[in-house]
């Protein structure tokens, strides 16, 4: 933290000793200090660059350029302030200006000359040019990488942590490649500016002289010509080392290479290529007038270093193969490690080599696409995540067959026609069309498939016609929900309270570990995903639990207070509203009966009804059911608060679509007729 501090000090200083020189007057030896740190700046930062294993190494670089360009432009105000007053820039503006030249005030103009046309024509616009067209491509490409990501979480390539590493830095990436894009402009405008500086030191350099120091035109010309020159030359050349750095940052290909070995690597490191220049090199001084001795030098040294590499090569593949067969060996020695077979999935998509096409990417199959959908729809749905769903291909399968599996055993299974679609007719087609007779697999309906040219003219008759990804994906979303409560971890419930104590801490507080525990919460959610309920307003169920939890810690009764607290969702998921809704209702007596037959144990409430009683009761619950059904209704069963759980309890294995809902769960604006009662 103390490191910290003295850095952020030394960042601040160096600005305002910026800002310091452009209004104060500085004197000539410390403008020598000041230029001396500004270049040893510059090649600090071009080194940095260079050795930079990745770009988002050096993520401030458009900081960095914008303090250093500011800092540059102080100096070359400082120096121009002091060449227009004292005729003296101080030792290094003076001995660039003769050292650089040899002493020619012509070679040191076409020198400083030259290194302009080099930063403006060749590194500045060629540096803009790819940070503009990496910013453009890296941001188009955010889409893309995003769905990789989801993609290799969904397949379980990657973890959760992984993946938000990945988004993040794919972020960081756009950040940097768009800020870039307008950093460069930095270097640019700074050589600019300092062409414009060098032409008003010239001449108002001139101008001072002769009027200032009675000098001639001949001599103010060559003194201020030499100070121009140094302070041109002490200013572009960091500057033109700034730019490099630029260019070189943004023209790194490998993102996660060394730069120096990488560039040697690629340059030197085919011998073939070697042999071929050393070879061109002693043909052109064997043939050619040219010195004889150098091409031939240089010839041998490229054959040479060419034979070398090539020897060096050969060493390598043969310690690889070495090691390949030692670790092999290694591998069949050591005791078999079967940790890595005990873990389950929580969901598993087995499918045949036929399937295959539909889950490549790069065979145009989007169905990785479709379960990250799944994820996200159940998410909103219920309230819940989903955890990751593994998809692998089996050849023990038929071709066409795909199979589900619930933490490690299958629980469902289905089998499409590969370039078929499945056509279902919703009840009103009257002219049939012709294709292979089969049942849709999430709700066994009848259904045929049919070929892609058949496609029109169903839909045109009106039947309902799905393709073979939306088939799979369609049964692997029934398949969760039916069993997501199972699927509900105690760290699922961990993840969901830690959310929740964001912006709820008291709320938590008071409730877990106080009141209940993890495990007692983990029920109560499961109970209320058993029956389709969302758990979404994940609020509400914890202030309805707060505030009973205190009296009882049966987790049933619980989950009947909790309901009774989101009967307006409830309402909402099983009655339309404006429309009256046909239910069953339950004999007083026979609710009665059932409360007579609740026994309470320290693991939880059971019935102890007569079998022949639950057989004629599960017989009342079918006939007057079917009469919803047939009217095309969801089943639902109305009954009083205290028996909606066991009643549901009893039904549950029989009629597991069944909906069972108490009076205290329906809205009060809600209209209800009853159809039927069941009886014993």
């Amino acid at each position: 933290m103390q490191g910290m501090k003295k850095a952020d000090v030394g960042v601040a200083v160096y600005l305002l000793a910026a800002f310091v020189m452009m209004i104060i007057p500085i004197p000539p030896m410390l403008l020598d200090v000041l230029l001396a740190f500004n270049i040893s700046v510059a090649f600090t930062v071009m080194f940095g660059c260079m050795f930079a294993n990745e770009v988002l190494k050096m993520s401030f670089f458009p900081t960095i350029l914008l303090f250093t360009t500011v800092f540059r432009i102080s100096l070359n105000i400082s120096s121009t302030r002091l060449i227009l007053t004292t005729g003296d820039a101080g030792n290094v503006v003076q001995t660039f200006g003769q050292y650089v030249g040899g002493g020619d005030l012509v070679i040191g103009v076409i020198v400083f000359i030259i290194l302009i046309i080099v930063q403006f024509m060749i590194i500045n616009k060629g540096s803009e040019r790819v940070a503009e067209v990496t910013a453009r491509f890296t941001l188009d490409a955010m889409p893309g990488k995003q769905m990789a990501i989801d993609a290799d979480l969904n397949t379980g390539a990657i973890t959760d942590a992984e993946a938000k590493e990945k988004r993040e830095k794919i972020q960081e990436e756009s950040n940097f490649f768009g800020s870039m894009d307008g950093a460069v402009k930095y270097v640019k405008g700074d050589a600019t500016a300092g062409l414009v500086i060098t032409a008003v030191n010239l001449i108002g350099g001139a101008i001072m002289g002769m009027w200032r120091q009675g000098m001639t035109i001949n001599e103010a010309m060559s003194h201020y010509m030499i100070l121009t020159i140094g302070d041109g030359l002490v200013s572009q050349i960091p500057s033109l080392l700034i730019s490099l750095s630029t260019g070189i940052l943004v023209t790194k290909g490998s993102k996660d290479a060394d730069f120096g070995t990488v560039l040697v690597s690629q340059l030197f490191g085919v011998p073939k290529v070697l042999y071929f220049v050393g070879a061109i090199m002693i043909m052109l001084g064997i043939v050619t007038p040219l010195q004889t001795l150098i091409f031939l030098s240089f010839g041998l040294c490229f054959i040479i270093v060419g034979r070398v590499i090539s020897g060096t090569i050969e060493t390598a593949e043969i310690e690889h193969e070495v090691d390949v067969e030692e670790a092999a060996a290694e591998e069949i020695r050591q005791p078999e490690n079967v940790t890595s077979l005990l873990q389950v999935d929580p969901i598993e998509l087995e499918f045949g080599y036929g399937i295959i096409p539909l889950a490549d990417v790069n065979q145009g199959g989007d169905l990785l696409d479709r379960v990250v959908m799944i994820r996200r729809q159940i998410a909103l749905e219920l309230g819940t995540v989903v955890p990751i769903i593994r998809l692998r291909d089996n050849i023990q399968l038929n071709p066409n067959q795909y199979i589900i599996k619930i933490k490690g055993v299958q629980v469902s299974e289905g089998e499409i026609l590969f370039d078929h679609y499945m056509a279902m007719n919703p009840g009103y087609v009257e002219e049939e069309i012709t294709g292979i007779p089969t049942f849709e697999p999430s709700f066994h309906l009848p259904a045929i498939w049919i070929t892609e040219g058949q496609r029109e003219r169903a839909e045109s008759m009106g039947y309902t016609v799905v393709d073979p990804p939306s088939i799979i994906a369609t049964h692997l979303t029934e398949v969760i929900r039916q069993y997501i409560a199972e699927l509900l971890t105690r760290q699922d419930v961990q993840n969901l309270v830690n959310n929740l104590k964001e912006s709820n801490p008291s709320l938590v507080e008071e409730l877990v570990p106080k009141l209940l525990g993890l495990g007692e919460i983990q029920k109560v959610l499961q109970n209320l995903l058993g029956e389709g309920i969302s758990i979404r307003d994940l609020l509400s169920i914890f202030e309805t639990l707060a505030d009973y939890a205190s009296t009882t810690r049966d987790t049933d009764i619980l989950t009947e207070y909790v309901r009774q607290s989101l009967k307006r969702a409830i309402s909402n998921k099983f009655f339309p509203a404006n429309e009256t809704t046909s239910v069953v209702t339950l004999d007083p007596k026979l609710e009665q009966e059932i409360m007579g037959s609740v026994k309470q144990t320290e693991q939880g409430a059971y019935l102890t009804l007569d079998p022949a009683k639950t057989k004629a009761i599960m017989d009342s619950v079918g006939v007057e059911t079917k009469k919803l059904e047939d009217l095309g209704k969801i089943p639902i069963v109305i009954t009083s608060p205290i028996v909606r759980a066991y009643f549901k309890k009893l039904t549950e294995d029989y009629f597991k679509e069944l909906v069972v809902v108490s009076y205290n769960e329906v809205e009060s604006n809600i209209e209800l007729q009853s159809v039927g009662m069941v009886t014993a």
